[in-house]
């Protein structure tokens, strides 16, 4: 029976390598698909049951080991859609069931991939290149709170963002001790400080002093000259419409020992009509004094904030607008030889509406939607999963896999991994290590058929003896 039993072996044999020569196929074959993990090929002998000193080297099987867990070469491809899961983890992903468009429906499976190259479709689908959808949380863009408890299909659309209006000016300067106006005359004590008596229409320095707090027309030629500029921001209304804030500085007291004592004192303009004349409103004060101490910090508004007065300019009502300073630390009253106002930064939180215009991946995996009005805003998180064993995933068509009781249940989220967004990952193939096993896989598979042709020669010779 040895000889018919080497022939069984060999047969084995050419099986078994043969299903190691299909692998290697199907490996160079997917050398440049996208995500693709080669299959690698394990042998396992087969041993008959026989006694200690009868027993024979046995037949072989063939079976294959994935390399699920074994990352490709990341490709850099321009696309900012396009992402590529540097560590371990997979795309949560799912299948078109049924419809086209609109009415497009999905089978509602939880599959995974590790194919990245995602780009919109005509509905806004985020949609790799084997047809399978990416899924994920969308983002509430107010709050910043996922929606929802459970990954689906991700889907951006192109609404526009709504315009927000100004609430908040941050603004960070320093405030010159003696202010160089145009009135300002250093051998006149006071001559750099606001004259309450030039003004004839009304008294600016504020409404809580008897005054009308504003500047009128016919008095802005002596009010520029008593005043220095403080610097200008465009803020917006609750419908995105702009509108440009003009702020100047006036000095009202100097500090001094008294009787009485006073401190350093500011009021702060803001221009409604630069173009004004008689008793149209130019300029409108806040109607607040700003003081400082003797080291030049800001000492009131003690909250460091300053409301501006609702008014219209150049045909935009604004209202609600809050200056601030970092709580004081943000303006200043130090020496400045120039005299002017030094405004280090004037930035203001609201903005107009707008578009989308690109869409990327972040670290994180954030699809991040930067808009034509300069918003950039968190969209929607994409969903992953990591499996304690990634070799055991089924695998399907389109490089997606399918949980099994052996890979266990999915692990949501990234852990240590990271997205690199605009990338893709490449096969794990290694075209020179296949050829290699190529070689070794056909010698290997000669040599089984060399067993045949010896084994039948053996036959052939006891077939001869009864001649």
């Amino acid at each position: 029976m040895g000889v018919f039993s080497a022939l069984t072996t060999a047969v084995s044999g050419m099986t078994a390598q043969s299903y190691a020569l299909e692998n290697i196929s199907g490996n160079i074959a997917n050398s440049r698909t996208a995500g693709y993990k080669r299959v690698d090929t394990t042998f396992a002998d087969l041993v008959p049951d026989s006694a200690l000193n009868r027993q024979i080297s046995g037949s072989v099987a063939a079976f294959s080991q994935a390399t699920n867990s074994i990352q490709g070469d990341l490709n850099a491809t321009r696309i900012d859609t396009n992402v590529a899961i540097n560590g371990d983890g997979f795309f949560v992903v799912d299948q078109r069931s049924s419809g086209v468009g609109a009415n497009t429906q999905f089978a509602n499976q939880n599959l995974y991939t590790r194919r990245g190259d995602f780009d919109f479709d005509a509905n806004g689908y985020l949609v790799n290149g084997a047809g399978y959808y990416l899924k994920g949380q969308r983002i509430d863009q107010v709050t910043g709170q996922l929606i929802g408890t459970q990954p689906e299909v991700l889907q951006i659309t192109k609404d526009q963002f709504p315009a927000k209006a100004t609430t908040s000016i941050e603004y960070s300067a320093n405030i010159p001790a003696y202010p160089k106006t145009n009135t300002a005359d250093s051998s006149v004590p006071g001559s750099e400080l606001l004259n309450a008596a030039s003004f004839t229409a009304s008294n600016p320095l504020s409404t809580t002093q008897g005054g009308a707090g504003i500047v009128v027309g016919s008095e802005i030629t002596t009010f520029l000259s008593q005043s220095i500029p403080g610097g200008s921001v465009t803020v917006y209304d609750s419908l995105g419409k702009a509108t440009n804030v003009e702020l100047r500085w006036a000095k009202t007291t100097n500090a001094s020992a008294g009787p009485p004592a006073t401190v350093d004192t500011w009021n702060l303009f803001v221009a409604e009509n630069t173009g004004a004349t008689g008793g149209a409103t130019a300029y409108r004060n806040a109607n607040i004094d700003v003081t400082f101490d003797a080291t030049g910090k800001m000492a009131t508004p003690a909250g460091g904030s300053i409301a501006l007065p609702t008014m219209t300019i150049a045909g935009t009502t604004i209202s609600g607008i809050q200056i601030t300073t970092n709580g004081g630390n943000g303006l200043t009253q130090n020496g400045d030889v120039s005299g002017q106002i030094d405004a280090r930064s004037i930035r203001q939180d609201g903005y107009t509406a707008g578009t989308l215009d690109r869409v990327s991946v972040s670290a994180e995996g954030q699809v991040i939607g930067t808009f034509s009005n300069g918003q950039v805003v968190a969209l929607a998180q994409i969903a992953m999963a990591r499996f304690n064993a990634d070799n055991a995933l089924k695998r399907l068509d389109g490089g997606a896999y399918e949980e099994t009781i052996e890979s266990g249940a999915p692990i949501v989220g990234l852990g240590t991994s990271q997205l690199v967004g605009g990338s893709v990952e490449q096969s794990n193939t290694d075209i020179a290590d296949e050829f290699s096993k190529m070689i070794v896989t056909q010698q290997a598979y000669s040599a089984n058929t060399k067993v045949i042709s010896t084994a039948q020669e053996m036959l052939t010779s006891v077939f001869n003896i009864i001649r």
